[in-house]
C-alpha cells in the first residue's frame, strides 16, 4: 500500500449532487443517454460533475492528498488516505481509465480511514488525485433506488374475511418480481462501477393486538383439506376479539425487508444494506357463540 506524503484528504462527494439516474418508463428504464433496462436489471447512467480537488506535492512519485475544500477559512485535514496501485491494471478502455490510455498513466485504488473509497486515474509524472472519490455504497444505494422494490402484496389476512378467536390464521403474501425479488441494478461514478442485487428475506407481521410475527418466506396458502391446522411457516392465533377496535378490525402491517447485496469488483470491495417496504392490512375477529 503506497502511503502519501501528506495524508489528508477531503471527504468524499456526496453523491446525490453528481449522479444523474436514469428515468423510469413503464417496464424500462430510460435515460437521456440512451441507457436502458428492464424492470429487474437496471443500469444507472451516472456522471461524475465536480472536477478535479486541488492538492499538494510530495517527494518520490508517491500521490498526494488532495488539499481540503475551503469552509469559512477553515482548511484543516478530515480525512486520511491511502493509494494502492492496481496491478495488474484494468484492461485498456475499462471505464478507470476515465478515457486515457493505459500508457499515460495509472489507476489507483483508494481507501481512507472514514472508511471512503474509490479509484482514480493519475497521469504519468502527476502526483495528485485527478478526480474526487466515490463511497461504494453510496454508489450501490442509488442502484438500488433504481430498482422496483415495491411493497408486498397481503393476499392474508383478507379485508373481506372474517376470523374466529382462538382459531389459526394462515398469513401469506403473493411473491412477484417487483413484490419479493430478486432484482439486479448497477450504478457508475466516479470510475466505480457497482452492482446491486435485491430480494426480499423476511417479512415482518405486526397483527393489531400488539403481538408481531416474522416470517423468513411469503407464507403458505391456506388450503380447505388443512383443517384447523396451524401455518407451517407463517401463522398467528388471535386471542381476543377486535369488536373493541376503531372499526371493529385489527389494524396491522406487513413489513418486507429487502436484503440488498453490492459489490465494486474495481474495488474488491462490496456489502449489504437492508431496504424496507410495508402494507397495511385489517382483520375482523369474532368469537364463536354456542347455543345450546
Amino acid at each position: 500500500m503506497l502511503k502519501p506524503a501528506a495524508t489528508s484528504m477531503t471527504a468524499a462527494v456526496a453523491l446525490v449532487a453528481v449522479l444523474a439516474p436514469a428515468a423510469h418508463a413503464d417496464g424500462q428504464t430510460v435515460g437521456s443517454d440512451g441507457c436502458r433496462g428492464s424492470m429487474l436489471s437496471v443500469t444507472v447512467c451516472a456522471a461524475d460533475t465536480s472536477g478535479s480537488s486541488s492538492s499538494s506535492g510530495s517527494s518520490g512519485g508517491t500521490p498526494a492528498a488532495a488539499a481540503p475544500a475551503a469552509s469559512g477559512g477553515d482548511s484543516k485535514p478530515t480525512d486520511k488516505c491511502s493509494y494502492d496501485r492496481v496491478d495488474p491494471p484494468p484492461p485498456a478502455g475499462h471505464q478507470a481509465w476515465r478515457g486515457h490510455d493505459p500508457a499515460d498513466g495509472s489507476v489507483y485504488k483508494v481507501v481512507c480511514d472514514s472508511a471512503r473509497g474509490g479509484v482514480v486515474f493519475l497521469p504519468n509524472g502527476q502526483d495528485s488525485p485527478a478526480a474526487p472519490m466515490i463511497d461504494p455504497e453510496t454508489v450501490a444505494r442509488r442502484a438500488a433506488a433504481s430498482m422496483r422494490l415495491e411493497p408486498p402484496k397481503v393476499a392474508s389476512p383478507r379485508a373481506a374475511g372474517t376470523y374466529v378467536v382462538g382459531m389459526p390464521m394462515w398469513m401469506w403474501v403473493t411473491p412477484s418480481p417487483s413484490t419479493f425479488g430478486s432484482a439486479t441494478a448497477s450504478a457508475t461514478a466516479g470510475g466505480v462501477t457497482v452492482t446491486a442485487s435485491a430480494k426480499v428475506t423476511r417479512v415482518r407481521w405486526a397483527m393489531g393486538d400488539g403481538t408481531t410475527v416474522t416470517c423468513r418466506g411469503p407464507g403458505t396458502p391456506y388450503r380447505q383439506s388443512r383443517g384447523k391446522a396451524m401455518s407451517p411457516d407463517c401463522g398467528h392465533l388471535y386471542e381476543r376479539p377486535s369488536y373493541e377496535q376503531p372499526g371493529g378490525r385489527f389494524k396491522g402491517t406487513a413489513t418486507a425487508a429487502w436484503t440488498v447485496t453490492w459489490t465494486a469488483p474495481a474495488l474488491d470491495d462490496g456489502g449489504t444494506f437492508t431496504e424496507t417496504r410495508t402494507t397495511p392490512f385489517t382483520a375482523a375477529v369474532h368469537e364463536v357463540q354456542v347455543v345450546n
